[in-house]
């Protein structure tokens, strides 16, 4: 019997069976795993409503661009589109439709409005910002990115969307 050749088939062997076991044997969970598997099977509190509106169906309602102005849409997801109004290359304005669906309290801000902009309730936001709400749900708003866009300029841009097409939206 050959000793050494004995001895490399049994080490062969014990390092293919050390090798198998601990392949083999389940990974503890790291501590981000359980965390992980809860916020995966949550469906409650995701931040979009399932009824709210494709982004994608109110690209149709903004406004064309027009003598010498620009629109870049920039993002666009369920219930929301954005784009952003540019002249010579500099941005003056974003201009967006949010559907508020998933954001119940953005209609709120709507109830007690006294101003009203080619027929729908509006809102001053701060000093920059100019919303309206068509149809009870869907708000359309112009935030200024230059201090020359001005709420006069924003008021405009607000009445160049497609309001009454938007308002027949489902």
């Amino acid at each position: 019997m050959n000793f050494p050749r004995v001895r490399r088939i049994l080490a062969v062997v014990l390092l293919s069976v050390l090798l198998l076991t601990t392949a083999c044997t389940p990974k503890e969970p790291g501590r981000f795993d359980q965390v992980q598997q809860e916020s995966s099977r949550q469906k409650t509190g995701q931040a979009v409503a399932k009824q709210a509106t494709q982004g994608s169906e109110f690209n149709k309602f903004f406004p064309p661009a027009e003598d010498g102005y620009e629109r870049v849409y920039t993002q666009e997801k369920k219930g929301f589109a954005e784009a952003k109004l540019k002249k010579d290359g500099q941005e003056l304005a974003m201009l967006a439709i949010s559907d508020t669906k998933s954001i119940p309290t953005a209609a709120a801000k709507f109830a007690n409005s006294s101003k009203q902009i080619a027929g729908y309730p509006a809102v001053e936001i701060g000093n920059t910002q100019t919303a309206i709400l068509v149809n009870n749900r869907y708000q359309v708003k112009v935030l200024s990115r230059s201090p020359s866009f001005t709420a006069s300029d924003r008021e405009t841009w607000l009445k160049k969307f497609d309001l009454n097409g938007l308002a027949q939206l489902k």
